[in-house]
C-alpha cells in the first residue's frame, strides 16, 4: 500500500468490481470511447478476480473514496531476457486531476515492476492527450515514434483465428 495524506492506494479486490467498471465507463467517457465499453461487472469479476486473473488493477482512493484506478500486466521483452508490465490504463476522475494522484499511481506501479524485477514499464496515450502527454514527459518516459500499434479485433481478429485451423 502508498498513502500520502488522504491520498492511498490499494490493490483492487473483486469487491470492488462495480467500482471499476464505473472508472472504466468513466476512462472512456473522457476519451470519447464510450461506444465501445461492453464489459460488465462479470466480465470484471470473472477477468480480474477469477481463477485465471488476467491483470492486476490499484484502486486510488481520496478521503476514503476510490477516484482512480491503474490496470496492468504483464508482458515480456525477448531482448532484455525480463518481465515488464504494461499499464492498459490510468484514470483520476477530473475533479482530482492536478493533485499529483496520477503520478503517485504511476510511482506505484514502477516500484511493483522493479519489486518483481521487470525490465520495462510501458503504456499507451492517445495522440490528442496533451496534458498526459506532458506528465509522461516530465517523468522523463521516452515516446516509442518508430512503433506503430496494430490491433485486432472483432470480425478481423474472428477471420484470422478461423485461419488456424
Amino acid at each position: 500500500m502508498s498513502a500520502n495524506s488522504n491520498f492511498m492506494i490499494r490493490p483492487a479486490i473483486e469487491e470492488d468490481a462495480p467500482v471499476i467498471i464505473s472508472l472504466i465507463k468513466e476512462l472512456a467517457e473522457y476519451e470519447h470511447l464510450s461506444h465501445e465499453v461492453i464489459a460488465s461487472v462479470n466480465d470484471i469479476r470473472k477477468t480480474l478476480f477469477g481463477k485465471r486473473p488476467f491483470a492486476e488493477t490499484l484502486i486510488g482512493e481520496f478521503e476514503g473514496l476510490p477516484i482512480s484506478f491503474a490496470l496492468f500486466f504483464f508482458n515480456y521483452s525477448t531482448f532484455l531476457g525480463k518481465p515488464g508490465i504494461y499499464l492498459e490504463d490510468l484514470y483520476v476522475q477530473p475533479e482530482h486531476r492536478g493533485k499529483g494522484f496520477g503520478s503517485k499511481m504511476l510511482a506505484h506501479v514502477a516500484a511493483l515492476a522493479k519489486e518483481r524485477n521487470c525490465g520495462r514499464f510501458e503504456w499507451s496515450v492517445l495522440n490528442w492527450n496533451t496534458p498526459a502527454i506532458r506528465a509522461y514527459e516530465k517523468l522523463d518516459a521516452t515516446p516509442m515514434k518508430e512503433w506503430i500499434l496494430y490491433r485486432l479485433s472483432g470480425e478481423a481478429l474472428d477471420r484470422l483465428a478461423a485461419k488456424s485451423g
